[in-house]
């Protein structure tokens, strides 16, 4: 059974650079308000809210917010929309028992040629490809004490199971694989995007992907560097699409006995850890989530 483990990060000293940040973002508030009232005069158009959503440990709210109630599965989850400049710290879980990041004897984060974007093959001794539908995974990283600024050039690792629920590196018979895994430098955008393929569904877990934050490429190289460490819970209505494609068919029995309320690690919510998801069995899906971290 994993544990699951949530961090509540402390207050700290912002100091100059944060309050000119605040000044900025309650001027651009100001600016909004009246643009918006000037659109209210004109005509009867409504607004388009953008932001990093949720509720969480901490947030940093600089604009308002909507909330509404989604029913998937049979599980409601209440979420909330907000505006640019409002973004809640993700909640911390576990690495699980197969990370390879140096918790035990195994750490993909020493090999030569972790750092990548494709992580669909495995490197090294061994060029097996992992088969599966395609998947394009976009983490953008922003800041929680500094107006959700993104974080440029945080390193960013990644895992997950393959089409038939195995690990590399741990489960029989892909041992000697270490193909899904993955570390990237995030852009003057705060992102990483990986290309990887959807992980099925195994025995007791909700669907899944594995992440952990390092201050740099330079201190990824074992979990004693660790900013932040969580999980991507994957949407239902996708999985039961990919799950009737070839090759998950094990995925379908598995997703049947699991929901997120029993989930040993979404249990207790998962609505900052939800990520959007677009695309088709056909083409590929491309998922992206907003990371917040205090830092």
């Amino acid at each position: 059974m994993q544990l699951q483990t949530h961090e509540h990060d402390q207050d700290h000293h912002h100091g100059l650079a944060h309050d000119l940040a605040t000044l900025d973002a309650a001027l651009l508030k100001r600016r909004r308000a009246l643009a918006w009232m000037a659109g209210v005069t004109a005509s009867a158009g409504g607004l388009t809210l953008f932001g990093c959503g949720g509720s969480a440990e901490e947030t940093t709210d600089t604009s308002s917010t909507t909330s509404g109630t989604t029913t998937t599965g049979g599980t409601t989850t209440t979420t909330t929309t907000t505006t640019t400049g409002s973004c809640s710290v993700i909640p911390t879980e576990t690495n699980g028992p197969y990370p390879a990041d140096g918790t035990t004897s195994l750490n993909a984060l020493a090999l030569s040629g972790i750092v990548r974007s494709d992580v669909r093959a495995s490197f090294g001794s061994s060029t097996t490809v992992a088969s599966g539908v395609p998947l394009t995974v976009t983490l953008t990283l922003v800041n929680t004490n500094n107006s959700c600024a993104s974080l440029a050039g945080y390193a960013i690792y990644i895992w997950h199971c393959n089409q038939a629920g195995q690990y590399s590196l741990y489960s029989s018979g892909v041992t000697g694989e270490n193909y899904l895994r993955g570390v990237q430098a995030t852009d003057s955008s705060g992102q990483v995007t990986f290309t990887t393929i959807f992980p099925a569904c195994y025995s007791g877990r909700w669907p899944h992907i594995h992440f952990e934050v390092y201050p740099s490429l330079a201190t990824a190289t074992s979990v004693s560097h660790v900013l932040k460490t969580s999980q991507i819970a994957m949407l239902k209505s996708v999985c039961d699409t990919v799950y009737a494609s070839s090759g998950y068919s094990a995925s379908v029995s598995n997703l049947a006995q699991i929901s997120l309320a029993t989930d040993n690690v979404f249990s207790d919510g998962a609505t900052l850890e939800t990520p959007t998801i677009t695309g088709s069995v056909a083409s590929g899906y491309a998922l992206a989530l907003t990371v917040g971290i205090s830092v």
